[in-house]
């Protein structure tokens, strides 16, 4: 395990060095910080979105779904990202030319600031818990790799995620991102032939799988599929994260055109998932759900390759939680902090104060990862928050004429509480998660309310 350690350990320190790199270098003001300047060019944009959208949520929530249901459930539970990447093609240009730093500023655009306070806090509410479980995602790769419990890996990676984003904003958060998503891809194709001969090829896993596993829904009722792949699609959808980055890209063309790269890269990486942890329900059968693709990387492959996708993986991990750190960060300082403060302020000071929130945020992640037992149960938790109560908010703004102050402001406190109502107060009865109950009700509230307002529009 010592070779593990060493490849984790060495490829993390050169992530900490590109961070001191571009703190250093491109860092002048709080727009370098937070939209790289506007600058980034087409494959960086591409690899970005890529890697924010397969962080832990994949590598390791995504593989928990995978060994637990099969192949066959978790094509159409992920497939959710897919589809978002589809409809966020002709999103791109749009949002680019905005030019603003949160979804909150979008939506003050249209109804005004009282939309912009609830809609931030609803983020803030989400992203903690997205940077959460990459905690815990990356927590699980240093288990396996040095033995430490999960608890002290979690502060090991909070501190590393931490250090990234005060460093290096989003600079650095975009090239590893970029860099990560040609890693991993590289690293799952080229073990993709020892994975399949050691179960014999696709025949071979299929003959060789549980019953249950081989079956189109894998055990789950429609309305339990449904539950997990609406959070998905909705974050994806909706997420400030991936709009932040078509606002960094250079300029409209090169934001629509990255969605293009971000949507093979998901296929790919979707699918040469699928396959791996496909086959660790077959070679690894008494194992953690959650460790299913990083155990077969480490007792299924040649140590080269077992280190790649190791690398990779905390990679991923790492950077998409620093990805969603910098942007909560961005929301408690623009929307909330600059928007309400009665004085102006420097660009520096803005600097200063950003660097710090990111650091009392990422405190109060690791605290959230240590109240969820697994990743998937607050990965679909924190997509719910932020898909339920906010993308029919932000859909609604950039589409639809009719909706209203009323509407809007309905739909996102309607989604955010009943998201909490089921999770918290109801404890997911039936087993479903929190999307089938919460989603209705905000579309119904956004409709509903919009139209009975609507001659006294926002």
């Amino acid at each position: 395990m010592t070779e593990y350690l060493v490849a984790v350990s060495v490829y993390l320190l050169a992530m900490v060095l590109v961070g001191v790199y571009f703190g250093r270098k491109s860092i002048k003001g709080n727009e370098d910080f937070m939209a790289a300047g506007r600058s980034l060019p087409l494959w960086v944009v591409a690899g970005t979105l890529l890697a924010t959208f397969t962080g832990s949520g994949t590598i390791v929530g995504g593989a928990s779904f995978i060994y637990q249901y099969g192949p066959f459930a978790a094509i159409f539970n992920l497939s959710g990202g897919i589809l978002g990447a589809i409809i966020l093609y002709f999103l791109a240009g749009h949002i680019r030319q905005g030019e603003a730093y949160t979804v909150p500023e979008i939506i003050e655009k249209r109804f005004g600031a009282t939309t912009r306070l609830i809609s931030s806090i609803i983020i803030l509410l989400a992203f903690i818990g997205i940077t959460a479980y990459q905690f815990t995602g990356g927590a699980y790769v240093l288990e396996i790799t040095t033995g430490l419990p999960v608890e002290t890996g979690a502060i090991i990676i909070g501190v590393l995620v931490i250090f990234l984003t005060v460093s290096g904003g989003l600079f650095s958060v975009a090239y590893t991102d970029a860099l990560s998503a040609l890693f991993i891809v590289g690293g799952f194709l080229m073990g993709l032939p020892f994975v399949l001969n050691a179960v014999d090829g696709f025949s071979g896993l299929a003959m060789s799988l549980p019953e249950t596993t081989k079956s189109w829904n894998g055990g789950l009722s429609i309305p339990q599929l449904l539950g997990y792949f609406l959070p998905l699609f909705l974050l994806v959808l909706g997420d400030q994260n991936m709009y932040q980055r078509f606002a960094a890209a250079k300029d409209p063309t090169v934001a629509r055109k990255s969605t293009i790269g971000f949507f093979f890269g998901s296929i790919s990486v979707i699918a040469l998932t699928i396959v791996f942890a496909t086959t660790a329900i077959v070679l690894f059968p008494n194992i953690a759900p959650d460790t299913a693709v990083l155990h077969l990387a480490i007792n299924g492959l040649p140590i080269p390759l077992g280190m790649m996708i190791l690398c990779s993986a905390v990679a991923f991990i790492i950077t998409t939680a620093t990805s969603y750190l910098l942007s909560a960060s961005g929301n408690i300082i623009y929307d909330l902090f600059k928007r309400y403060s009665k004085k102006d302020i420097s660009d520096q000071k803005l600097l200063k104060y950003n660097r710090v929130t990111v650091v009392v945020l990422g405190i109060f992640a690791y605290a959230l990862a240590m109240y969820f037992p697994t990743v998937l149960e607050l990965q679909m938790y924190s997509y719910t928050m932020y898909g339920a109560a906010l993308t029919p908010a932000i859909l609604a703004t950039i589409f639809w004429k009719r909706a209203t102050k009323a509407g809007i402001l309905g739909s996102m406190l309607t989604g955010a509480l009943g998201t909490i109502f089921w999770e918290v107060v109801l404890d997911k009865p039936f087993e479903w998660n929190s999307v089938l109950f919460a989603l209705p009700l905000s579309v119904l509230t956004l409709i509903i309310l919009s139209l009975l307002t609507g001659k006294n529009n926002n």
